[in-house]
């Protein structure tokens, strides 16, 4: 038998630069936590946004702190369609090439020249949890889902190192394709 982790489905949702906080929120804005991700020190916010393209509106979409160096917005195919915007896949960081979107504040609007992707789906791990997986950060691996929608995804990226906590990352049409749910367990094929 392989290696399992619990499954945590990751809905839309952007990381801001503290410089694009403060357009949107206000000058010397901190972002409000309001739930504790897995992973170690992440946080879902009280604060949401609205995210345009040139064919839609998403309205109301959550924000996870703490900041980060670079505003990315993380989004499904779906969501992408719904902007009229081609995202790649790529994993989180990676954002040379990727399109732009307006954000839409109480207190500003930025027009972003980049920034959205569809996160490569992926697997955190620590060191420790890599090492008892038999993977090592970067690894490809499969992962099979059992049950009445059961499959196995491709192409899962290892993430490991300090700040992982053992759990898989898919978005909310793969999820869907799954009939998965938040704490269903995956395992490494």
């Amino acid at each position: 038998m392989g290696y399992k982790a619990e499954v945590g489905l990751s809905n839309k949702h952007l990381h801001l630069k503290q410089e694009d906080i403060e357009t949107l929120f206000g000058k010397g804005y901190a972002l409000t936590p309001t739930k504790d991700l897995k992973q170690p020190g992440q946080f879902a916010c009280e604060e949401k946004v609205d995210i345009v393209g040139p064919k839609g509106t998403l309205k109301n979409i959550r924000i996870l702190g703490p900041a980060r160096p670079e505003t990315q917005i993380e989004l499904a195919m779906t969501d992408a369609r719904t902007l009229g915007i081609s995202a790649p896949i790529r994993e989180s960081g990676k954002l040379a090439g990727t399109p732009g979107v307006k954000l839409i504040g109480p207190e500003g609007e930025i027009d972003l020249e980049y920034g959205t992707i569809i996160a490569l789906r992926h697997i955190h791990l620590s060191p420790a949890q890599a090492i008892e997986a038999g993977v090592k950060d970067k690894d490809i691996v499969s992962i099979k889902f059992n049950g009445e929608r059961g499959l196995i995804f491709d192409n899962v990226l290892v993430r490991s190192g300090e700040g992982h906590e053992r759990e898989i990352h898919l978005d909310t049409d793969e999820g869907n394709a799954a009939g998965l749910k938040n704490g269903d367990l995956g395992e490494i094929v």
